[in-house]
């Protein structure tokens, strides 16, 4: 299996509070969005992820997020494998110390 790319909580923080323009799908289910996601996310959930391919830009990088950074590593593998450029939140939500939505 192929290296996934990595981006920390802060990291993602300190490019969001900058204003770069990135791309983020958070994978979590409906429940756990409820919770709170990150504003610029779009969600879509892991097992969806397959049939949403069409929505994916394989020339944009795409941050993915979950709960923990387990889930998000997952669909990381699945999309690189599909030709995607992505990068794994790790710690996930549960790390994440920025505004939500």
């Amino acid at each position: 299996m192929s290296e996934i790319q990595t981006i920390t909580t802060g990291e993602l923080k300190k490019k969001l509070d900058a204003g770069e323009e990135l791309y983020l799908v958070d994978v979590r289910e409906d429940e756990e969005i409820e919770m709170g996601k990150i504003k610029q996310a779009e969600h879509i959930r892991m097992g969806d992820i397959p049939e949403n391919l069409d929505k994916l830009d394989k020339d944009k990088e795409y941050i993915v997020i979950c709960r923990s950074g387990r889930r998000s590593e997952n669909v990381c593998h699945y999309l690189q494998d599909q030709g995607y450029k992505v990068r794994n939140m790790v710690g996930g939500m549960l790390e994440w110390e920025g505004d939500v939505e």
